[in-house]
């Protein structure tokens, strides 16, 4: 991957799209490390909101997370320490964003659910900056569904539609992009997270 031309994109139209982020055996690797995980039931039902203000709404929001830092496999540190480690130098040199550190999550949307429109950062914290979205689904088919809907600009034009293909890594800026997530015919896995600034 550019990975220059990548950050560049993201600071440029506020989105990008890069089907070729990592290998086929990357992205097997860390998709091993998810299903392990799910398995034993280790991932809790997400919620939005957070604190006080947290709550469970399967109407709004359908996926089931593990955090990161409580993922200590060999091929996620890696993949933080590595390639995540990179693109949040080229940001800060491309755009200098100040981006300190990296919050992220394993993502499981079961068949059927999704995540209505939204923006990824909260109303009174402007910490993160940089939303990144990898897919890790394998062999995923268009009628698969749950794609990912990116609403750019004004609004007034017609959404990005992604499919949520493994090995492909979205980016896209965490305050300015609208973005929802259609239902799925089977398990819809990734790797989701935002590089943030110091708040």
């Amino acid at each position: 991957m550019n990975v220059p031309g990548f950050t560049m994109e993201v600071i440029r139209q506020g989105w990008c799209v890069c089907p070729d982020f990592l290998t086929a055996r990357h992205t097997a690797e860390l998709a091993d490390v998810l299903r392990e995980h799910w398995v034993r039931g280790e991932f809790d039902k997400a919620g939005i909101g957070r604190g006080a203000k947290r709550t469970i709404r399967h109407e709004i929001r359908g996926d089931h997370v593990l955090w990161l830092e409580d993922c200590t496999a060999p091929p996620v540190q890696q993949f933080v320490s590595t390639e995540l480690e990179e693109l949040r130098l080229a940001f800060n040199a491309a755009g200098y964003l100040g981006l300190h550190e990296f919050e992220g999550h394993f993502a499981v949307y079961p068949p059927g659910t999704g995540y209505a429109r939204h923006l990824d950062r909260f109303r009174d914290d402007d910490a993160r900056i940089v939303s990144l979205v990898l897919y890790l689904n394998q062999d995923w088919q268009a009628a698969d569904g749950g794609e990912l809907l990116l609403y750019p600009g004004d609004g007034t034009q017609q959404p990005i539609t992604v499919s949520p293909a493994g090995g492909t890594l979205v980016g896209f800026l965490s305050a300015e992009v609208p973005h929802e997530v259609l239902p799925s015919r089977r398990d819809r896995l990734s790797l989701t997270g935002w590089f943030r600034r110091r708040p």
